[in-house]
This record gives C-alpha cells, structure tokens and sequence, in this order.
C-alpha cells in the first residue's frame, strides 16, 4: 500500500472530526511543531544527562539488587522452547503497537498506523528530547496519508492523552494485584485503594471535562487558582493558563473521542498488556515455570515499575522501569540473577526491534513519499 492508497475520506468533516476545521500553520502551532528540527545544545545536554544518569542506574543501582554474572548464566539456560515463545509474544507485541493510531484516525489502514506509531517510538526512544520530534514525524505522516490538519491534530491529541491515562492506569492496577496477590503483600492494600480513589478522580475530571464547555471552563479555572498558587510560592512573577490548555485539549479531540473512546482504550492498553507479556515469557524462560512467582504478582511487579516512565531522564524510562521491577521482583521472592536477566531479555526483546523496525519505517516512508509524491490533503472548508 502507498500513500496514494489512503482513504480520502478524511479530507472532509466526518463524524468524529470536529468542526472547526485548522490550517497546517494552526495544526502545528497546536501541537508545538516547527521544522527546525531539534535544538543541538538541548539535544547534547540532554544525551550527557542521560548517559550519566544511565550508567549510574545500570553500573551502580542494578548490581546492588541484581547480578549481571548470575544474569548471564540465567539466558545462557534458556530452552529453545522458551526462545520460541519470547519471539511469539514479541511479535504479537510489534503486531498490536500499529493499532493505537488506526483506532484514533477515521479511515487509516493498519499498515500507515504501524509506520506511524513504530516511526515515533524510534524517534521518542532514540533521540534525547525526541518527543518533540516523535510529534512532528507523526503530523507529517498522518498528512501524507490525506489526513487533514485538524483529524491528525485530534488523532495525536487523542493517542498523546490516552498514553498518559494508560500509564497512570497500570501502576494502579500494579498495587490491586500485589495487594490481591497473597499474604505478603498485605501492606499494599491501602496503597491500592488511594490508587484506585486517584484513578476515579482523574478519569471522572476528565469525563466532565468532556461533558461540557461549562464543565471544562470551570475546571479549568480551578486548575488556574491551585496551580498558580504553589507557582508564586516561588515565582512571584510567573503564571500559567491551564484553563486555555485545557479548553484547546477539549476542543481538538471532543468529537473524537466521544465516538472512538473505547476502541482507543482497547488499543492502547492493549500494547502495554503486550509488553507484559514478554516481561513474562522472559520470566518463566529464565527460570523455569516451576520457578517462576505468580502471574499476578508479575505483573504487579511489571506495571507498578511503569511509574519510572514518569521520570522525564530517559526515553521510555529506560533505566528507572527497570532497577524498579527488578527490585520489586526480587522482594517478591525471584533470585537476583533470574530478576536482572528476566529484565534484560525483556528490554532486549522490546526496545531493540522497535528501534530498527522504527528506523525501517521512516526510510520507507520517505522512499515512498518520494516515489509517490507527497499528497496533502485537501483542506476541508473552515466551517462557521
């Protein structure tokens, strides 16, 4: 399939496109993208924080709770069985990441979505201070694909603030399972409930939010008054408007999501449950089933480490995810060398493919750009 093959549908208001049709100028000023490509200072800044911070996680941090040696003995036993069901879960892993951006793009074939989502996550991953990036190469893919200006700024928007429900979601669900997972888990239980009770006000602020331009302008203000509150605690001088941001948010995914909401959640929980998965199959491969704790208690282990990505060092929190869940798997019972190893296979397993997947997928984007040409869409009228 080229970029010719696409859909034009898109190029005309449907009815998960909101009305207020944007220019490309407005679209990117939407989502903060220039063509100036990265800044070379920020972008070296922040390559040496992240290689510091690394090595300090993976030569300090990890050997104090793992062992790299007894790591290595760990994969070396791994059975061909085992090699066998790790690349199967990887592979259904690769296969469900294409979807998050055809569930939230009325009209793209799975094949566009696949080399959007892999494309970005090369570029977020691999490149310090990439996400900005990672949003310009998603805009300019989703318009190649007769995407208009306002459906892909309401895709990325929808997909961007799915993510981040997502990862708020698993480190919840983390402490349920823990909490549920036996006897030694007991002191999780309240944390669980908190959990649960944030979660609630979060997806329930954002549902009114949603409701109504009421709703979100008086949120919005509330935002304001709390937020610049603790900001002149520092900063006499300085404010925020999250009431302007929160209005914007609103109005550019609204009608889409009060169509595609829960095909964009299947979607994207779908892809960190699949990423579980391999964490898994890494686990049992290493130490053997009759080795291996609990599902639920992996997996509370697995999304309570997901937290790390919240700390904005590294790309995927790469480094912090993992001195996490190996700790936590370790307090949970599995040997240091089984937890380090499960960890490296699994990081090996879904980061490196990604990556070369990813940078396959923009090379042949381009290819194809070129071969085809490059079809903006036709920009549906601005309606009143």
């Amino acid at each position: 399939m080229s970029t010719d093959d696409a859909k034009p549908a898109n190029a005309q208001p449907s009815a998960a496109e909101p009305t207020e049709q944007l220019s490309d100028e407005e679209a990117r000023a939407r989502l903060g993208v220039t063509n100036a490509g990265l800044n070379r200072k920020k972008t070296i800044i922040g390559a040496i924080v992240a290689i510091v911070f690394l090595a300090i996680v993976f030569l300090r941090v990890i050997p104090q709770i793992g062992s790299y040696s007894e790591a290595i003995v760990y994969i070396q036993a791994m059975t061909g069985a085992a090699i066998a069901g790790l690349i199967i879960v990887t592979l259904f892993y690769l296969w469900v990441y294409g979807w998050p951006f055809v569930a939230s793009t009325p009209g793209l074939h799975y094949k566009q979505g696949f080399i959007i989502n892999q494309s970005a996550f090369a570029v977020s991953n691999g490149v310090p201070a990439g996400g900005a990036l990672g949003l310009g190469l998603q805009y300019a893919q989703l318009t190649s694909y007769k995407t208009t200006p306002t459906v892909a700024t309401a895709s990325i928007g929808a997909t961007g603030t799915w993510s981040v429900f997502v990862t708020l979601f698993l480190p919840v669900t983390g402490v349920v399972a823990l909490s549920a997972s036996g006897d030694e888990a007991g002191g999780y239980v309240k944390a669980a409930v908190i959990g649960v009770i944030a979660l609630v006000v979060v997806v329930g602020l954002f549902a009114l939010i949603l409701k109504s331009e009421k709703n979100a302008i008086r949120i919005g203000k509330i935002a304001d008054s709390v937020i610049n509150w603790c900001i002149h605690l520092f900063k006499k001088d300085k404010s925020v408007d999250v009431s302007a941001q929160i209005m914007m948010l609103r109005t550019d995914i609204v009608d889409l999501v009060k169509r595609r909401w829960h095909v964009i959640t299947i979607a994207q929980i779908a892809v960190s449950w699949s990423q579980f998965a391999i964490l898994y199959a890494a686990l049992v491969g290493v130490s053997g089933s009759a080795g291996t704790i609990p599902l639920l208690t992996a997996y509370g282990c697995w999304a309570v480490s997901q937290l790390g990505i919240m700390i904005p060092i590294t790309p995927g929190g790469l480094g912090t995810v993992d001195a996490v869940l190996i700790g936590l798997l370790t307090t949970m019972g599995v040997d240091n060398g089984a937890a380090t190893a499960a960890d490296l296979v699994w990081r090996a397993s879904s980061y490196i493919p990604q990556i070369c997947i990813g940078l396959i997928c923009i090379f042949y984007w381009r290819w194809d750009i070129r071969k085809h040409g490059d079809t903006k869409p036709t920009q549906a009228p601005a309606t009143a």
